[in-house]
């Protein structure tokens, strides 16, 4: 997977100007790439003890070639990026911090964090959030942590979503027993639509439509099972999908010693709410303008941490999109935003 589009290595004289990127998955790199091609330098801060993002840590191995992306990385190397590994912003070093030395600064930090269910027993610890114990999976598996993540005998996923698809993969991969899919919608309605189902079924996976868990059933202490209420769709207008709700009086109950919520994803930026004059939206995500603009100069925002959780491609876009702006900027040809 190359990350240097739009330009080529040593295509533009040097211009002295030095640019941090926060953050190495999609957008991150994409951006890194065309900025370095562009002569600006370009260093990278990334939480991760490899860069990729999503690509390595979240992604898995039957859906992406990380050879491949492990190869693309190395190219960005050579034509001078600087990564700096195991670094979180807000922790190791302060985006303030970077605010002052770089002339422009990227935010790309993606969203890292899971949306976690309010409901009774979800507090746990077999009650696990799916894309953090992705990431646990995927840095033991390349050998950054001794132990692998648990794994239960009987586990239910929550979700519609790629996300959830995967940690089907992963639980099963972990050697769980019997992986129950749980989905408030049809498959016909979920983000990871009937081609994922497939998967989840492919793997083993007993899949149950328009059912939403209610309750975590625990005893002494220990999870037991799962209780979920049927639902139906609703059409309402305006909508793209029916609204699923609550089948009144009609329940049934799982067996389990292991959940794995695949609910969605949260914009993880690299400070507090409002910090630095960065505007967040309402959910979370940075607001930005037209050419990725945040509200404090020089700050810049790209990717799922501006837009939500998405696919690679309109990441790479986004990180696109954001870097020829900046470079637009450094050259003095696109002033700041107002309000």
């Amino acid at each position: 997977m190359r990350f240097i589009l739009r330009c080529r290595p040593g295509e533009h004289p040097e211009t002295g100007k030095r640019v941090a990127i926060v953050g190495a998955g999609p957008a991150g790199l994409y951006a890194a790439g065309y900025l370095r091609c562009r002569g600006h330098s370009v260093e990278v801060f990334d939480q991760n003890p490899e860069p990729g993002g999503f690509l390595i840590f979240g992604v898995l191995e039957v859906h992406i070639n990380k050879d491949r992306v492990r190869s693309g990385i190395r190219e960005l190397r050579d034509i001078g990026v600087v990564f700096n590994q195991g670094v979180k912003v807000g922790r190791d070093i302060l985006l303030g911090d970077l605010i002052e030395r770089y002339d422009a600064v990227l935010i790309a930090t993606g969203t890292w964090r899971s949306r976690r269910l309010r409901i009774p027993g979800s507090e746990n610890p077999s009650v696990v959030a799916a894309m953090e114990w992705i990431v646990d999976y995927h840095m033991w598996r390349y050998g950054y942590r001794p132990e692998k993540p648990p794994v239960g005998h009987r586990v239910v996923v929550i979700g519609g979503g790629l996300t959830a698809i995967d940690a089907v993969y992963v639980a099963r991969w972990l050697g769980a027993g019997e992986i129950h899919l749980v989905y408030r919608r049809t498959r016909e309605y979920a983000p990871a639509g009937p081609r994922g189902f497939k998967e989840a079924e492919e793997q083993g996976a007993i899949i149950h439509e328009l059912a939403q868990p209610v309750e975590y059933i625990v005893r002494d202490g220990r999870l037991v099972g799962v209780r979920l209420q049927r639902m139906k769709l609703v059409e309402t207008p305006g909508s793209k999908r029916p609204k699923p709700v609550p089948v009144e009086g009609e329940y049934f109950t799982l067996d389990a010693d292991m959940v794995i919520e695949a609910i969605g994803l949260v914009p993880t930026p690299p400070f507090d709410g409002g910090t630095y004059g960065i505007r967040l939206r309402e959910d979370g995500t940075i607001d930005v303008d037209e050419y990725k603009r945040t509200t404090r100069e020089p700050v810049f925002a790209a990717g799922d941490v501006v837009h939500g959780a998405s696919l690679i491609g309109p990441a790479m876009k986004s990180g696109l999109e954001a870097a020829e702006a900046m470079d637009r900027y450094l050259r003095g040809e696109l002033g700041w935003r107002k309000g």
